[in-house]
């Protein structure tokens, strides 16, 4: 039986926290296959990447190096990752739900005869034939439903912020180098010119402020916004989100949405304001390291996961916190 393998990403030459995350499901997947871990590093030069993988505990790391993987062009590392996929004979095989899954993902899948389910919150494996069980929301975000998918090997990409990552042990994994048999005729789009984006998306911020029905009307997030300006004298990233309601109102642009069908965050303050605590919401802001709850119906379900709640108008409590802010900056 094959290992369960990883394709980990870099960023700025440190191993994505979202490759992590992947290792720490991956482990409980290999767990219970009894099977390996493994974790493949593709680029021009990803020692520092491998031996930084390395400590988190798969049992082998595979770099995938080549010249002409120094930039991320997608034939190039198509093909490679194809063959390094027919050397290693993964049983499973996971990536992290962004730009480079969905540009390899599906095709990788076509060209190992397999299938692919993106967006995955959950991953399990059958007792029964040792499927892989794929839980993703489906319809808009108003079911879950779980996959289960012939082929192998077994492919689904997992969102993010949803898995606590891995954490450093004290064996590392071992180290192995392989070459992909890959040239520049192969390429068939250039990139010209990347450019990189300055704004802070909704994942990466220390604070998110959200909103929901209980505000009333768009006019509402005036007062968010107001918050925000203070808070931005303590926290150097502070963002408006949002609840899907919000969003179907026409109130604010999905970009800002918390939960299922928007962003999965973990913000070191999360504050919500009129929103009442769908499960679809909880499970996007869940992991937020304090949580504060804002509304007037003290039996929603946003109070039972909030470690602060004030059952109050947010109209007289938003104005009231800033004063107070402001008086202590």
């Amino acid at each position: 039986m094959g290992d369960v393998l990883i394709l980990g990403e870099m960023q700025t030459g440190v191993l994505d926290d979202k490759t992590r995350e992947l290792i720490s499901v991956g482990k409980r997947l290999a767990a219970d296959l009894n099977v390996g871990i493994s974790v493949v590093i593709a680029g021009d030069a990803v020692s520092a990447g491998a031996e930084q993988a390395a400590t988190y505990g798969p049992d082998r790391v595979v770099k995938l190096e080549h010249p002409l993987l120094k930039d991320f062009t997608p034939e190039l590392w198509l093909t490679s990752l194809e063959q390094a996929c027919k050397l290693i004979q993964p049983q499973v095989l996971l990536m992290t739900h962004g730009p480079v899954s969905m540009e390899l993902g599906p095709r990788l899948a076509y060209r190992l005869n397999s299938q692919l389910t993106t967006d995955c919150i959950d991953l399990a494996i059958d007792p029964g034939d040792g499927r892989l069980l794929r839980t993703k929301a489906v319809s808009g975000g108003n079911a879950i439903a779980v996959f289960k998918c012939p082929g192998d090997p077994q492919m689904a990409t997992l969102r993010s912020k949803i898995f606590e990552p891995a954490e450093a042990v004290d064996a590392n994994g071992k180290i192995e180098a392989l070459a992909p048999e890959i040239d520049a005729s192969m390429i068939r789009v250039k990139s010209i010119e990347i450019v990189k984006e300055e704004v802070v998306s909704l994942d990466g911020a220390r604070v998110v402020i959200a909103g929901g029905a209980g505000l009333g009307d768009k006019d509402g997030f005036e007062l968010l916004e107001d918050l925000a300006k203070v808070l931005e004298k303590s926290f150097d990233s502070v963002m408006i989100g949002c609840s899907r309601v919000a969003v179907d109102k026409g109130w604010i642009s999905s970009d800002r949405q918390v939960g299922l069908t928007g962003s999965i965050i973990s913000p070191e303050i999360y504050v919500a304001v009129g929103i009442s605590g769908a499960s679809h919401h909880l499970v996007g802001m869940i992991r937020s390291q304090k949580i504060i709850a804002i509304n007037t119906d003290k039996g929603c379900n946003i109070f039972r996961v909030a470690d602060y709640g004030v059952v109050e108008d947010y109209e007289k409590m938003i104005p009231a916190l800033i004063e107070r802010l402001e008086e202590s900056s």
